[in-house]
């Protein structure tokens, strides 16, 4: 067998490499390249699996330092919660397929993230989702726009809900907004969590000269070619051209996937495993190899093809889905293979662990490729773009909101209620199967973050997923430690601890000065404020070259929190039910600047300017603020909790009353706004550390003396009552039942369909 080698040239520019990547190239091969061989390099070398641009501002990350410095990274982060239980969770971005292909774009990002938590020994227990799209509302955007963006939306909330709800895991999270920065480039974020045995965990590292390499799962077909690579560039007019970059997804072959992975974990015969994803056998191939320090022989004759005739080029780089690699102990494969045959799934022996530190890929006679793993892992060239910091952002300190006009404030709540960034997501979530495997406690539009009771053991977990591109944009140092406290305030509201992050970021074009600045900030605001909570960043996703012909998208970064509460009985919704008092639990700033109006949803819905600076949190105050609700939760004080957030204590009132049944009464003149120069900071201003609660006043002696052994400060504001009708808050006074109508039937409307009921 001898290596063959003829490439046009130039070729290595159509795969996304540079001249100076291909003369490195050239340099570690002491030769010219296949043309299999170039194009594994292009997919490795990609940003998406690559992260040339994020490797050194992802340093900031503790974990990430060290993982690069040491001994690389497995599939997902694990966090041991006690009983010998772990819990792994990822987030993995799907941008660029759900622009072009928003059903399979969305599904098949679903079925990845699944597969990265249940190839480390974890059962997949449940799904979140983060989105953003364009508007949908009518003027906002060209009409053109406008219908293409309502059609991105209602096909990406298909295609999740068409593979999770096949595939048999709950998806009982998410968020999703709008902006005309989204136009053309959605953002399709899928998180998955799973639960684990501790010392079940199943690593990708491959070991054992000799050991048998198996292929399992699905066949290979020419779906997804160089996905990963499309994932790294910019979407333009050419995109309809990239559809063949788009995989195609069968959750119903995920499903017995998961089992037979599972059941054949357990028999201890498998060394090691890894999902084709992005690169596909490209990927798994290498970064096993890598990960063990061997290598590997390939023969692509054995791999199972849908099919006819594909090249080694193909089989390498197919990014079709539902497909794995292990690495079986010799002389127990058949062990394996029994398994996946009894599920009905492909497993083949398609090679071997090798001495030699090489992986050698053979197709019909012929070595398509033979390379050091290490070339493609360790030797990716890194970059660092020059940061530049732009004068939109100088220019948002000076925004002054006492140059604001007066508005009518009954009527901003109302417009604020509707707004899509604000209404209810119900139209989304009822499209979810929220309940298979009977452990979703708390789920969507019920609490600040979803609650899962786990079998087995008192404890439960509470999960969510959060970020706004606005505060990122106009600050994004201060937006990524929002991004952070304000995902942790989500879980500690539900009564759970704040113990890990996991983190998708998703920005412009990196090679661009302002976008590397809000990089750089955004992510060292993120390190810090997951640093002081306690919070370590445990896995996470980069996607970049988020634009397309209508511009960049907001810096969004997003944010998956897990909480624990030792007791599943502890747990807190945010609707008002019944009666009893309101009080703010608020953690001190050293400054609230503009007034918590600056980059504020009132702001920019109300007043239709997007401008000012968001409010700097007190992180260290937001732990102690956590602690505070978790011990609040676990002594039984507390009826309700919701973060004041976007739209501040206005829509924070608001959505506990419009989700329950009573009304309120709350008075803004207290010592909690004295920052606040007008009614309309002290109702719609944002401002973190804050958490409304509901209570039994009888209690009130119980809980201030909580607040102040964590230093936080307590106030009562008023009370609810389901003879009350409005939501009354200073000198607003608006009938509940027309602000949950405005609620509930805002996306509906703008989609086009039946408003909600909410008789």
């Amino acid at each position: 067998m001898k290596i063959m080698s003829a490439l046009a040239p130039d070729a290595h520019l159509s795969m996304g490499l540079t001249h100076h990547e291909y003369d490195l190239i050239l340099k570690l091969m002491g030769r010219a390249p296949t043309l299999t061989e170039l194009g594994m390099f292009a997919v490795m070398w990609s940003e998406h699996c690559g992260y040339k641009y994020s490797r050194p501002v992802l340093a900031y990350f503790k974990r990430y330092k060290a993982a690069l410095e040491g001994e690389g990274f497995e599939n997902a982060g694990i966090v041991d919660i006690g009983d010998g239980i772990g819990i792994t969770m990822k987030v993995e971005s799907h941008n660029h397929p759900s622009a072009v292909e928003p059903y399979q774009g969305a599904a098949t990002g679903v079925g990845g993230i699944i597969r990265d938590i249940f190839t480390m020994g974890a059962r997949p227990i449940a799904s979140l989702n983060s989105l953003r799209f364009g508007p949908i509302e009518p003027g906002k955007v060209p009409e053109d726009v406008r219908l293409r963006n309502q059609y991105l939306f209602k096909r990406v909330v298909a295609g999740i809900g068409g593979y999770g709800n096949c595939v048999g895991v709950p998806t009982v999270a998410g968020e999703v907004a709008f902006h005309p920065r989204y136009s053309g480039n959605p953002l399709v974020n899928a998180m998955c969590v799973g639960r684990v045995q501790l010392d079940e965990i199943a690593t990708a590292e491959a070991q054992g000269v000799g050991n048998p390499v198996i292929y399992l799962g699905s066949s290979t077909g020419r779906d997804g070619i160089h996905g990963a690579t499309f994932a790294s560039d910019s979407l333009g007019e050419d995109n309809e051209d990239k559809r063949p970059n788009v995989q195609i997804g069968d959750p119903f072959a995920e499903k017995l996937l998961i089992e037979a992975t599972l059941e054949a974990l357990k028999t201890g015969a498998i060394v090691a495993i890894q999902d084709m994803g992005a690169a596909g056998l490209t990927c798994s191939t290498i970064e096993m190899s890598s990960k063990g320090k061997v290598g590997m022989d390939v023969d692509l004759d054995l791999v199972p093809a849908r099919e006819p005739e594909m090249t080694a080029h193909d089989l390498m780089l197919s990014e079709s889905q539902e497909r794995m690699l292990a690495v079986a102990h010799r002389g127990r494969e058949h062990e394996v293979i029994e398994v996946f045959e009894k599920w009905g799934v492909n497993a083949v022996v398609i090679g071997e662990v090798t001495p030699h530190r090489v992986v050698r890929v053979t197709r019909k006679g012929q070595i398509e490729a033979e390379l050091d793993p290490l070339w493609l892992t360790d030797h990716c060239p890194t970059y660092e773009s020059a940061i530049e910091e732009p004068a939109y952002h100088r220019d948002a300190h000076q925004f002054d909101p006492v140059k604001l006009p007066d508005v009518d404030l009954g009527a901003a709540l109302r417009k604020l209620m509707g707004s899509p960034n604000i209404a209810s997501k119900r139209w989304v979530f009822q499209q979810y199967d929220q309940e298979v495997q009977t452990q979703t406690a708390l789920g969507p539009g019920a609490a600040d973050a979803a609650v899962l009771d786990l079998r087995g053991t008192p404890k439960a977990i509470s999960v969510k997923i959060d970020g706004n591109g606005r505060w990122v944009y106009l600050d994004p140092y201060v937006g990524g430690q929002l991004a952070v406290v304000e995902a942790a305030r989500n879980v500690a509201c539900t009564g759970a601890r704040p113990v890990a992050v996991t983190d998708g970021l998703n920005f412009g074009n990196p090679q661009l000065p302002h976008v590397y600045w809000q990089f750089d900030r955004a992510v060292k605001g993120i390190a810090e404020a997951a640093e002081t909570l306690g919070t370590p960043v445990i896995s996470g996703n980069v996607s970049f070259y988020n634009e397309s012909d209508l511009g960049e998208v907001y810096p969004t970064p997003l944010i998956g929190m897990l909480g624990v509460m030792e007791n599943a009985d502890d747990r807190i919704g945010m609707a008002l039910d019944g009666e009893g008092d309101l009080g703010l639990l608020e953690v001190p700033l050293p400054g609230i600047r503009q007034q918590g109006l600056g980059a504020s949803e009132f702001l920019a819905v109300v007043h239709g300017i997007e401008d000012g600076l968001p409010v700097a949190p007190n992180v260290e105050g937001e732990r102690r603020l956590a602690e505070c609700l978790v011990k609040l939760a676990q002594s039984k004080l507390l009826h309700a909790a919701h973060d004041l957030s976007e739209g501040g204590l206005g829509v924070a009132a608001a959505e506990m009353a419009v989700v329950g049944t009573s009304g309120v009464k709350i008075s803004v003149s207290g010592e909690s706004f004295v920052y606040a120069d007008s009614e309309s900071a002290a109702v719609f201003g944002e401002i973190p550390g804050r958490v409304l609660i509901a209570y039994t006043p009888g209690l009130v002696a119980q809980i201030e003396a909580i607040a102040a052994k964590f230093e936080v400060k307590f106030n009562r504001l008023g009370e609810y009552h389901p003879a009350i009708s409005q939501v009354q808050i200073g000198s607003i006074s608006e009938n509940l039942t027309q602000l949950r109508l405005e609620f509930e039937g805002s996306i509906p409307k703008n989609m086009g369909e039946e408003a909600f009921d909410p008789s």
